[in-house]
């Protein structure tokens, strides 16, 4: 006999579009009634399960973290509603995790690619520029679709912010990836680094506290979406005051890059430059934070059916992943509220269902 689930509230297919009577069949979803009656019935309102684009799902302070410790972050993040996970970089292998039964469902992006001494210990893959290319290569095949480039980092030698590779480099990285099927985004910081992104043609840009005015109609035009990573910007202060006795510049850029963030992603939104929700979870930041980013993006400025838009609909799209259509994988979270009128209901979600496995 089918395993039927009934979702009895109104159902959010879109940020303004809502629809009554949908069911899960054996892990699928369909909007007729199905002969066989519900094993149980679930009331609320019901969204996709939510998307984190940037997360470190087996990265600790220090580098890899153990398979344990790696379940516990994935726990961490289901818990929340995290039901797709866009992985920005591990150094951990956690191809273990994936099938989306018992964790949410991992796109990986393998490991960080960074520049020699130029990014968090135990991280990345650390390469000169005359071995980006072929490094990109191999992270390409390694993933799932996806590379993670170190586009800029603190360059002592300079006191301040620096792109880690020429823009040549990156051109031809860039390139390489694409050739291989893969899709490159780039943790980039300052400003001058996302010129040379847009030049080389990137997929997505990470953080884009660097945004400037000028970058906006590229960022359109070109349709490169930005992961603002608000709840991570956040501890730039923290940052700046750590830095400052050696590097007083890079320490002032920071701050700056701050002051100026929610500024910055409401410039971006108006200009209708894409924006997806991301924790930037599993270093610094802890796993399962996914309500405060999409939080965060609406006190930047974004109304709340965008905000939500980039952890569901448009992202899961993104991503190439089932929203809520007929037949889709049933990937959902159930409010008590509507929370395009409370937005706060997604810290506290009453239903969250994987795969047609109901969680809670």
């Amino acid at each position: 006999m089918a395993e039927v689930i009934e979702f009895s509230g109104p159902v959010l297919t879109g940020p303004q579009t809502v629809e009554r009577g949908a069911w899960s069949v054996d892990g699928r979803l369909t909007f007729s009634r199905p002969a066989t009656p519900p094993g149980r019935v679930l009331a609320g309102w019901v969204l996709p399960g939510f998307v984190d684009a940037h997360c470190h799902i087996g990265l600790g302070p220090s580098g890899p973290v153990d398979s344990g410790t790696a379940q516990e972050q994935a726990a961490a993040d289901l818990n929340a509603g995290t039901l797709l996970v866009r992985d920005a970089g591990s150094p951990a292998d956690t191809r273990w995790m994936q099938g989306g039964r018992d964790f949410p469902v991992l796109i990986r992006a393998g490991r960080h690619i960074a520049r020699t001494r130029r990014y968090l210990r135990g991280f990345a893959e650390e390469v000169e520029p005359d071995g980006l290319v072929e490094a990109v290569r191999k992270q390409a095949r390694d993933g799932d679709g996806w590379v993670k480039l170190v586009g800029d980092w603190i360059d002592r030698s300079a006191g301040d912010l620096a792109p880690s590779f020429p823009a040549a480099v990156v051109r031809d990285a860039v390139q390489a990836a694409h050739d291989e099927g893969a899709r490159v985004t780039a943790h980039c910081f300052a400003e001058d680094t996302l010129d040379q992104m847009l030049d080389a043609g990137i997929d997505c840009i990470e953080h884009a506290t660097g945004l400037l005015p000028r970058h906006l109609p590229r960022f359109a035009e070109q349709g490169v979406p930005i992961v603002p990573t608000l709840i991570n910007i956040a501890t730039f202060p923290e940052i700046a005051a750590q830095a400052d006795p050696k590097f007083p510049r890079y320490a002032a850029h920071m701050r700056a890059l701050w002051e100026r963030r929610l500024e910055r992603v409401a410039e971006a939104h108006a200009a209708g430059v894409r924006i997806f929700a991301g924790t930037d979870a599993g270093s610094v930041i802890r796993h399962g934070r996914i309500a405060d980013e999409i939080l965060a993006l609406h006190g930047a400025g974004l109304p709340v059916a965008a905000a939500l838009d980039s952890a569901c609909w448009a992202a899961r799209a993104w991503l190439g992943a089932d929203g809520l259509e007929e037949g889709a994988r049933a990937d959902v979270v159930v409010c008590r509220e509507d929370p395009r009128a409370v937005p706060g209901t997604i810290t506290s979600l009453d239903h969250l269902v994987l795969g047609g496995r109901i969680i809670r």
